[in-house]
């Protein structure tokens, strides 16, 4: 199993620059431009309803604008079709300036497609009467077909699109990610200290208050005011919230991304580098620390989809709680004493798109995290006789599963409806 779960951690544990769900569109956009061999003058567009949630209301990096049209217009006039995640790494003000044009002038057409995939992202590039056009599907960078002029340069099945080193934790079980974590040669862990530091980095940035709702900074603010008390939950709280506020603000920093998101990167990063320092944890502590939050938070939405109706950041945050009460010495118990706690907690926090406002789910979560792991450390927890909280808590991540899969699927359709009808 140790294998699988290194697959799991680089394939899943990657730099990602803005939000992911535009940040694919603008992906395949920028692939269709490559195949194009031109330069772009019109652009449809079309998304799974999902990644239209997810895209609706979020900042583009470096842009200053918010929403998937802009994002597919940058990426097919700026993007790096081989840069993947951080395919907007290198966009100019020139490109900018010319995607919001193609905005102004009404050259970007975007619709819901009609498709099975949760996440799904296609873009046609125009010039003339020529096109381009790349979909991408169920992953984030898995292109599944190529078109140029109506002839078909690469058409494949979903499934058979995604990477060759794919991983498998069917058989996995919470206290076997712990034991790999804890047990694993450090050299095969060691890049999971990148996490730490490109989400310090947007931490840092984020504390300037120049982004979103500048959440991290305003606490910080408060803290010198005397409204807030100083210690260990604010840090965790500034300093994961300033992160998330960065990211979502449309900060030209990557963020280290668990499962397609850098907010359940953030999630499971901040609070755990924001409790080792407080403890003076040396490198090695800290990777181990990292390595469990981080697969924990893996493990955990292999058991989600990869898009829904349930905020993920909620169970990412879980992951830090298992990184937090490793370093606070709570050992195992601990660990799965405070997921099973923050199951009770936050299970049913909505995701209702991406956008500032994430950076607060990013809060709430991380302080449940935090709570969760005091509690386990006094030997308290949500019990098993309490809601979809099981006495064994890969039973409870289970019957968190099942309700993100099945019981909340009409909730994603009315959130999405209710976002639609303010347009």
């Amino acid at each position: 199993m140790w294998p699988e779960f290194v697959k799991a951690l680089k394939q899943e544990v990657v730099p990602a620059l803005g939000c992911t769900e535009p940040i694919s569109l603008a992906l395949a956009a920028a692939l269709a431009t490559r195949e194009l061999g031109k330069a772009p003058e019109r652009i449809d567009a079309w998304v799974s309803a999902n990644l239209m949630k997810n895209g609706m209301g979020v900042t583009v990096p470096g842009t200053g604008t918010v929403g998937l049209p802009i994002a597919a217009a940058v990426g097919a006039l700026g993007g790096d079709p081989d840069a993947k995640l951080e395919v907007l790494k290198n966009l100019t003000v020139e490109q900018v300036a010319a995607g919001k044009q193609m905005l102004a002038d009404g050259k970007v057409k975007l619709g819901v497609a009609a498709v099975p995939n949760i996440l799904y992202a296609e873009a046609c590039v125009w010039h003339g009467d020529e096109c381009a056009r790349v979909a991408i599907a169920d992953a984030h960078t898995n292109v599944i077909r190529i078109e140029l002029n109506g002839e078909v340069k690469l058409k494949r099945e979903a499934a058979d699109a995604k990477p060759v080193e794919t991983y498998d934790l069917g058989d996995a079980t919470a206290r076997d990610v712990y034991e790999f974590a804890m047990r694993a040669p450090l050299d095969s862990i060691a890049f999971i200290h990148d996490a730490a530091v490109l989400n310090s980095a947007l931490a840092d940035e984020g504390m300037s208050g120049k982004y979103g709702l500048h959440i991290g900074a305003t606490l910080q603010r408060q803290i010198e005011a005397g409204l807030l008390s100083e210690g260990l939950l604010s840090n965790i709280l500034t300093r994961t919230t300033a992160a998330s506020d960065a990211r979502m603000g449309g900060a030209t920093l990557p963020a280290m991304s668990n499962s397609g998101s850098g907010n359940q990167g953030i999630a499971a990063t901040m609070p755990v580098v924001a409790v080792a320092e407080h403890v003076k944890a040396d490198q090695e502590t800290l990777i181990r620390a990292l390595a469990l939050s981080h697969l924990i938070a893996v493990y955990i939405h292999t058991r989600l989809p990869k898009l829904s109706a349930l905020c993920a950041v909620t169970t990412a945050s879980m992951g830090a709680a298992a990184g937090m009460a490793q370093l606070l010495n709570g050992g195992y118990p601990a660990v799965s004493m405070a997921i099973s706690s923050m199951i009770g907690d936050l299970a049913g926090m909505i995701c209702d798109g991406a956008s500032n406002s994430c950076a607060m789910k990013v809060s709430t979560s991380a302080g449940s995290g935090y709570k969760a792991v005091l509690m386990a450390l006094d030997g308290t927890r949500v019990t098993g006789n309490e809601g979809i909280v099981a006495h064994d808590v890969d039973v409870s991540i289970a019957n968190l599963g099942k309700l993100a899969t099945q019981g909340m699927a009409q909730t994603d359709t009315q959130i999405l409806q209710i976002m639609m009808d303010k347009r």
